[in-house]
């Protein structure tokens, strides 16, 4: 007979962190305590290391004792798995903290009599779970099962017998299971994800030669969660998913100005860039664009401000060499410890392994400023999708920093014109900075100008500018030419250039 007053004092499962970076977001505080979770994915999408990174958390931040049921590996390996992460399963086990228990098909090789059922391995779990007061118990993985049944109601039927075993004893259980697509069925087998409460799929997708891992929760019975894929990624330190959700518009507003190390271009900005700004400097190959972020780094040295530097076009002898060829000592900055420069190509990582590590290198170096040189390098190795994603994560994580960021795009013409990055990063930058090659009277000749500035009033000339050992020098406006920012500049006659070359010969 049911238990009416019961029924009505029933209150939503209270949820419990998982401790894995970005999950509490995406699941709006963890997973429901005392309920049954599946996590599914093909071979390789994260599935043992999101538990096992579940269980460490569990354990070491919040004093949670568990269980680990392995139904497929021996233990031996599911230990050693994780030894380089750090987390060794061993010592919780001698310290009381994790119940291991090898359910593997070696565990129980041997020669089966009468029906196989679970009541067993039931048992076994509920005294390990006794013995050491578990809160969690992990069962990877639940596809083992197949090898012993092959009626699907029964299958189905010790799966729920397993499941509410330990429900009834308001232990939150998590199953895995594996799945042969990333976007078919849910499951191998079709009958998993209709045990658990709560499903959860990681998937790992091949997209332009790069490999791309993300996680969806598809259900939370009862219990509200962002819907939708995030992408992950995998480091020494475990999982960490990129939700861009998460990301809030809460930075404080700066008045405080600082300067680019340039005095025109000081002047040009009406004062400098304010110091929670970010700025776009974009042009064509050789315009200008890396002497611009030397002079920036110098700018930040000579104040005593730490810099930190992502070069991905340019080794670090190839910076070190073209900055002392200006007159530019980055060495010197970096023995006195203002100044980090950290070199890779695209091709190293994928996009979120990119912005996980320069997050962390921020959060460890504490600049005051940033280089990114040049971000448009990332747009060869990723989807037009995932790259905004990647430079929405990005601006948003400078900005809630407050680190005073420039960043560089190589236009796809001499000429100048539009770039895919120029679309993506206009709309979240402060500033944006046209670096264009001039032809006059048949010589190659270099124009800067300030497009945008929020918040502040600038000059809207476009200027010439030279580049010698000195550095950038910037001279007066063009007068006489026309679609320079179009890319087809036009001269509407000859004493412009006798301006111009007279300007440059005097010094101005």
């Amino acid at each position: 007979m049911l238990d009416l007053e019961k029924l009505a004092n029933l209150r939503p499962s209270k949820k419990i962190p998982t401790g894995i970076e970005g999950f509490e977001h995406i699941s709006q505080g963890g997973l429901p305590q005392g309920r049954a979770t599946l996590v599914t994915g093909s071979s390789g999408s994260g599935k043992t290391l999101f538990c096992t990174e579940f269980l460490y958390r569990s354990i070491t931040e919040l004093d949670r004792p568990c269980v680990y049921v392995t139904m497929e590996e021996p233990i031996e390996d599911v230990v050693k798995n994780v030894i380089d992460l750090g987390w060794g399963l061993a010592d919780f086990a001698k310290n009381g903290k994790l119940g291991l228990i090898d359910a593997s098909m070696e565990a129980f090789a041997g020669e089966e009599v009468g029906a196989f059922n679970l009541k067993g391995l039931i048992t076994q779990i509920k005294v390990a779970i006794e013995k050491i007061h578990a809160e969690i118990v992990l069962i990877d993985s639940i596809g083992a099962l197949f090898h012993h049944f092959h009626d699907e109601r029964t299958i189905r039927r010790e799966i729920l017998r397993t499941v509410n075993a330990f429900k009834s004893m308001n232990i939150t259980v998590i199953l895995t299971s594996e799945r042969l697509e990333e976007y078919g069925l849910i499951s191998r087998h079709g009958v998993e994800e209709f045990v658990a409460d709560n499903v959860i799929i990681l998937r790992s997708v091949l997209e332009e030669e790069s490999v791309r891992r993300t996680i969806q929760i598809l259900k939370m019975r009862g219990n509200p969660h962002i819907k939708g894929e995030f992408p992950i990624t995998i480091s020494n330190t475990g999982l960490s998913i990129m939700a861009l959700s998460a990301m809030e518009l809460k930075q404080s507003s700066s008045n405080v100005r600082c300067s680019f190390g340039n005095k025109r271009l000081d002047e040009m900005t009406n004062g400098g860039i304010f110091r929670d700004s970010i700025l776009l400097v974009s042009g064509p190959t050789g315009g200008g664009k890396t002497l611009m972020c030397a002079t920036f780094v110098e700018e930040a040295c000579r104040n005593n401000e730490k810099i930190l530097i992502f070069a991905y076009e340019e080794s670090r002898q190839q910076l070190m060499r073209n900055a002392h060829s200006w007159g530019i000592d980055f060495e010197k900055w970096e023995k006195k410890g203002l100044l980090k420069v950290i070199c890779h190509y695209p091709e190293a990582f994928g996009l979120e392994e990119h912005l996980l590590m320069i997050q962390r290198e921020i959060a460890a170096f504490k600049p005051k400023r940033l280089v990114m040189d040049s971000v448009s390098a990332m747009e060869r190795v990723s989807t037009v999708r995932n790259f905004r994603e990647f430079v929405i994560g990005l601006t948003s994580f400078v900005k809630q920093e407050e680190v005073c960021s420039l960043f560089t795009s190589t236009t796809p013409r001499l000429s100048g014109g539009d770039s895919i990055t120029e679309a993506h990063i206009s709309t979240i930058t402060d500033i944006i900075i046209l670096l264009r090659y001039v032809e006059v009277g048949g010589a190659m000749r270099r124009g800067i100008a300030v497009i945008k500035m929020r918040g502040s009033q600038h000059e809207k000339e476009i200027r010439e500018f030279e580049i010698d050992q000195f550095g950038m020098h910037i001279g007066e406006p063009f007068k006489n030419v026309q679609n320079i920012i179009l890319g087809v500049p036009q001269t509407s006659g000859m004493p412009e250039v006798d301006r111009l070359e007279e300007m440059f010969a005097h010094g101005e």
